[in-house]
């Protein structure tokens, strides 16, 4: 007698749907052979026009936000020296990244085929071959960072390389050099400059005022302050998730833009997060602050999923397929 099956998540099925739809030659148009170039860079418009919108309503925000900061002297003085150690940050992302994982920079002969297939794509993405390290980890992942196109680097797994075929592997390192050709490290950094700025006002505020003003009308600007930076930091948060979301979309079409193999991201994307559930919990924890770069995130419970830097792998899925399908018709 048989044992009857096991009962499977939702997301299970819905990964398990997306894969019966990338193997099916009927459904999926995935079944082509892979093209050998890329295809053309091509803007997707709409994409354009919601990040355009994002950005124009986190720059109003943060006019108000200075506007009420630049009232009370001791913050402005605050944000001078956050705004410091912040540019900082932004000037040494790379290194400070790379440490972070425990990553180390690698030469060809360790790592021939890496090499090879960063520098053919990069040729094929117009950019300067970035740094290339390697990460001793089992999360499967990837990620750029990086200032400038010039000054960049790409970072995988071990874990990423043991479950991937070349063809994945070079999908998903597409996929990075797109973020560095789109500067997003710069924008998400600028992005999220003053909503840092406002986190820390909050968390610091009471601390930094020294609690000269208590029993006058003094500490008034001050609560101003702190409760305005909540309020920025709240709505620019929101903001700034669905800004790195519409990115991540981005750099998939780009990724196929520089591969010609829109397949290729779309099956390593549903493998990456297949391999996910396997992954010991400590690893996970010991790499979660990084899920912002990662190619895909960490799971995490509903709230990370609700906030997440990512859309979720079967709408990416969706987008890549909807690529395959405009390329097939030209």
């Amino acid at each position: 007698m048989v044992e009857s099956a096991p009962s499977v998540s939702l997301r299970a099925r819905n990964r398990e749907k997306a894969a019966s739809s990338i193997r099916s030659p009927s459904n999926n148009p995935f079944t082509r052979q892979p093209r050998s170039t890329g295809m053309e860079w091509q803007t997707d418009w709409g994409l354009r026009a919601r990040m355009i919108l994002t950005m124009f309503l986190l720059f109003a925000l943060y006019i108000v936000f200075v506007a009420v900061m630049t009232q009370t002297r001791f913050f402005g003085i605050a944000i001078l020296g956050m705004g410091v150690f912040l540019l900082g940050q932004f000037f040494f992302s790379d290194k400070l990244a790379l440490y972070s994982m425990g990553a180390r920079e690698v030469e060809p002969d360790e790592y021939p085929e890496l090499h090879r297939s960063i520098e053919r794509l990069s040729q094929q993405a117009d950019l300067p071959k970035p740094t290339v390290a390697v990460a001793d980890s089992r999360v499967p992942n990837a990620f750029a960072t990086g200032r400038s196109k010039k000054s960049s680097a790409v970072c995988v797994t071990t874990g990423i390389m043991e479950t991937l075929d070349q063809e994945e592997l070079e999908g998903v390192l597409a996929h990075e050099l797109a973020h560095i050709k789109n500067r997003d490290v710069m924008v998400m950094t600028i992005a999220s400059f003053l909503s840092t700025i406002a986190f820390l006002v909050v968390r610091w505020g009471w601390l930094f005022s020294g609690g000269r003003d208590r029993g006058g009308n003094g500490g008034a600007p001050v609560l101003v302050a702190i409760l305005v930076s909540l309020v920025v930091w709240i709505v620019s948060f929101l903001l700034i998730r669905a800004l790195s979301r519409y990115r991540e979309y981005a750099a998939d079409r780009g990724g196929a833009s520089i591969t010609g193999n829109p397949s290729a991201l779309a099956t390593a994307l549903m493998k990456i997060d297949g391999r996910m559930d396997k992954v010991p919990k400590e690893d996970m924890r010991d790499q979660a602050e990084m899920n912002a770069f990662f190619i895909i995130p960490i799971k995490s419970g509903f709230v990370g999923k609700l906030f997440s830097t990512h859309p979720s792998t079967e709408q990416r899925i969706d987008r890549l397929q909807d690529l395959e399908r405009e390329l097939e018709q030209r």
